[in-house]
């Protein structure tokens, strides 16, 4: 056995247990979707680069949140299309190791990305006089840079617990991509520690996250209800719906998988989660942000009229 531990060198994704047929239909449903997300994203990465209008606290971080969502999708869906089209793909242990490491990052960027944005928003509504000030340039950069040093570190704690355990056969992965949850299954030695680090980690990087947000927008309904017109209202609830579609769907899948109860084969119901979370979430982002802004929907067309041909 001391020998099958120290020679792993690959694993082998199973992905999803499907007739052929419908693996490639999916194929190319789910390359539609991976390319809308690299044009919704990258669009607005563009936009907010190109558009001076557009240099402000609030897109400066909404540009971090595209790069991230295109960095997360890049990280698993090529992977899981390829897997599709040949099913029970190898992957070498060192590619493994770095998607996990990769995943873990984005994913808990993401996280204290969305912290930051509702930060944003709250000194915005409820310390309008003050914004300018508070959110200077500095702070912005020094929030970004904290959110990403942040989920580096939280990802390698994961990482260097997860690289000593020893592997034993069948080196079969039940996912799609090397998720930390479905490679320590594999593992032939005492995992606790290792799971017990990742619900700390999902409670850290997931509820107390939530519940800053959760307490901001509570301030931020204080604020907007003393707001005595209507327009007024309208202005500051449109400002921070689109966040907060971003935030639900986030945080909700996320909290499901990684914190909820466990019930029927989680392994699985993960499995499809994860699915919406790497594919559907990045996809979605730019649309919620662009359709409900009319500031992204006039940089766009400011930017269509510079193009278009006199």
């Amino acid at each position: 056995m001391g020998g099958n531990q120290t020679s792993v060198t690959e694993f082998l994704l199973l992905g999803f247990p499907l007739s052929p047929r419908l693996q490639v239909l999916l194929f190319g449903l789910f390359s539609v979707f991976y390319a809308f997300t690299l044009l919704g994203n990258g669009v607005m990465l563009g936009l907010i680069s190109l558009d001076s209008q557009l240099h402000t606290p609030m897109y400066f971080f909404l540009s971090q949140l595209a790069t991230v969502d295109i960095a997360y999708a890049c990280n698993t869906v090529p992977q899981m299309l390829v897997n599709l089209l040949s099913p029970a793909q190898p992957i070498s242990f060192a590619g493994c190791m770095t998607q996990t490491f990769l995943f873990l990052t984005f994913a808990l960027t993401e996280c204290f990305l969305l912290v930051m944005m509702s930060y944003d928003r709250h000194v915005a509504i409820c310390l309008p006089l003050r914004y300018s000030t508070i959110m200077s340039w500095r702070v912005c950069v020094t929030l970004v840079v904290t959110s990403w040093t942040l989920g580096v570190l939280l990802a390698l704690v994961d990482l260097v617990l997860l690289l000593p355990l020893p592997f034993c056969g069948p080196q079969k992965v039940n996912h799609f991509f090397c998720e930390i949850v479905a490679v320590l299954k594999l593992a032939c030695a005492d995992t606790h520690v290792n799971e017990v680090v990742i619900v700390a980690a999902g409670v850290l990087a997931l509820v107390g996250p939530l519940l800053v947000i959760v307490v901001s927008y509570g301030h931020i309904l204080h604020a907007v209800l003393r707001i005595q017109s209507m327009e007024g209202r309208r202005k500051a609830f449109s400002t921070c719906s689109s966040h907060l579609c971003v935030v639900g769907l986030f945080y909700g899948t996320a909290i499901i998988m990684y914190v909820g109860p466990q019930r029927g084969d989680p392994q699985e119901q993960k499995k499809y989660l994860l699915l919406f979370h790497s594919l559907f979430n990045p996809m979605l982002n730019p649309l919620i942000y662009s359709l409900r802004n009319r500031e992204v929907n006039a940089a766009l067309r400011r930017r269509l009229e510079k193009v278009r041909p006199s």
